[in-house]
């Protein structure tokens, strides 16, 4: 039997497998941490009788997180582009950096209330041996690769080594804004009427602020 879709029924539970284990994955991950959640543990808690079911579906622990970073850097991208289209030759820092920022906080938003991958991604972040991961699979994209080209041109004078700086200290503040908020949210301890949104803003102010900032070293 063949399903709507042309997918079998064997297709279909595998594809439903795979999402469980991601599921499980990116929640034991984001509360716990990378280096304290095993395979075996990510099986067993996905429902999954066979405890290398992760391996046989994903490989390794490093090709489980890249899966999992993809499964959300796509529907960003989606948004991201929407967004860059409608910037094409803005030189107003502060339209490239909502570029930067409100696909993110919009996505983290249509997950619903119970997220994890805003505190996934901040213990990828802080894991050295998986954040080229992270980092990888969001430059590789084309959206922002324009978004840098765009502030780029609205930043000519400011050094390249200070542009780099800059830029760290950007994906940090991203990364740690976002997962705090999140786990505000599944605490309970969220400020009511906070929602992605204002947090977007907070950020698109900061994060303008930080890259206009003058340069004080020679």
């Amino acid at each position: 039997m063949v399903t709507d879709v042309g997918r079998t029924p064997r297709a279909e539970q595998v594809g439903a497998t795979r999402r469980q284990i991601l599921d499980t994955a990116e929640r034991l991950f984001a509360e716990h941490g990378l280096h304290a959640v095993s395979n075996r543990q990510i099986s067993a808690a996905a429902g999954q009788g066979n405890n290398t079911a992760v391996g046989y579906h994903f490989g390794a622990k490093a090709d489980l997180v890249r899966a999992i970073v993809r499964r959300h850097v796509e529907p960003m991208e989606a948004l991201r582009l929407e967004m860059v289209a409608a910037a094409e030759g803005a030189d107003d820092v502060r339209e490239w950096i909502s570029c930067l920022v409100r696909p993110v906080t919009a996505h983290l938003a249509a997950l619903g209330e119970r997220t994890w991958f805003a505190r996934f991604a901040a213990q990828v972040m802080t894991d050295p041996a998986s954040r080229a991961i992270i980092v990888e699979e969001a430059l590789a994209t084309p959206s922002l690769r324009e978004v840098v080209a765009g502030l780029a041109r609205c930043l000519p004078d400011l050094p390249a080594d200070v542009r780099a700086e800059r830029a760290d200290m950007v994906r940090t503040l991203m990364v740690h804004v976002c997962a705090e908020r999140e786990r505000a949210v599944a605490d309970g301890t969220a400020i009511p009427g906070a929602g992605w949104d204002e947090t977007a803003t907070g950020l698109v102010d900061a994060i303008t602020g930080l890259l206009l900032a003058p340069v004080s070293r020679r």
